[in-house]
């Protein structure tokens, strides 16, 4: 009798027991699931991150911030996160100027809007050495499409030298990242603007609001996440573009165009300073880091209700 009580008594326990593992497993599985990606992060992220901060500390005395003291007071460094600021904020707003224009225009129905969907992704297909190939001879001062297309114009009688003056250099760059990055942009804004219900638009139309009201208080607020998100990504696309401005211009001429990428290699590989290098790279990435988080915390407070 007392073991048949005991055996009663021990049921619910172990009902108990097994339901708490159960949920205890269900809540873990999750992590569970992601444990290899994260691993996989630490191992190809986290690490060389880490690395590369301990690596700039290196100094011939020992580990020290001898490098971040010269980066203090090296103008070439000041000169190039000035370079890195102007490729980077003009990338950001022609980018985004260009990919809501056109997803714009891509959202209207009329014929052949499959085509051009189409055709609007090869430049992102298209790998970034063959991009940077053909605007070097596009541009090449005597035989380049650019400059044969100049000639056209009267008053034009000298060939603009485009990746030798600075201004032009820097221009010239920044087109190729652009070109070379729409397309994605674009799309991504051409779904979030299929997303937007279409019955707001309608009663609009009866309340006759016109087309720039309608994309002022009805689709910019609808999309303002998504060009925040966009906004971050074009921002560290920019920063850490290198292939475009390496084979077009080599960060010429004088450096006019050499941004953080580029001025971490030139350290790195032409002054085998890596140390200083990685010091660049470090200073690089807390640019990196707070620049998303201002973009983060601007899309949480225009995502907050008034």
């Amino acid at each position: 009798m007392a073991s048949v009580l005991t055996q009663t008594t021990d049921r619910p326990s172990r009902t108990r027991r097994a339901r708490r593992a159960g949920v205890v497993g269900s809540r873990a599985f999750p992590y569970l699931l992601i444990l290899p990606m994260l691993a996989l992060e630490a191992a190809l992220v986290v690490y060389p991150i880490l690395r590369g901060a301990l690596f700039s500390l290196d100094t011939p005395a020992g580990l020290g911030l001898d490098n971040y003291r010269t980066m203090l007071v090296d103008p070439d460094f000041w000169r190039m996160i000035v370079h890195t600021l102007v490729f980077t904020l003009s990338v950001v707003v022609v980018i985004l100027a260009i990919g809501l224009s056109l997803s714009l225009l891509m959202n209207w129905s009329f014929r052949g809007r499959g085509v051009v969907r189409s055709l609007l992704t090869v430049p992102w297909a298209i790998p970034e050495v063959p991009v940077a190939i053909t605007f070097v001879l596009m541009l090449d001062p005597s035989f380049g499409v650019f400059n044969a297309f100049l000639r056209f114009f009267p008053g034009v009688t000298e060939n603009p030298q485009w990746l030798l003056d600075p201004t032009l250099a820097m221009l010239v760059v920044i087109g190729a990242t652009v070109w070379k990055g729409f397309p994605f942009y674009s799309l991504v804004l051409l779904s979030a603007l299929q997303n937007v219900p279409t019955e707001l638009y309608e009663a609009a139309k009866i309340d006759r609001a016109g087309r720039l009201a309608q994309f002022r208080y009805i689709t910019l607020p609808s999309i303002r996440g998504t060009v925040a998100l966009l906004a971050v990504l074009a921002f560290i696309y920019s920063t850490q573009q290198f292939t475009l401005i390496w084979l077009i211009t080599g960060g010429g001429p004088v450096d006019a165009t050499t941004t953080l990428a580029p001025a971490i290699y030139m350290q790195a590989f032409r002054f085998y300073n890596f140390s200083y290098a990685g010091a660049i790279a470090v200073v690089g990435f807390g640019i990196s880091a707070v620049a998303t988080l201002c973009f983060v915390l601007l899309q949480r407070r225009m995502e907050t209700p008034e």
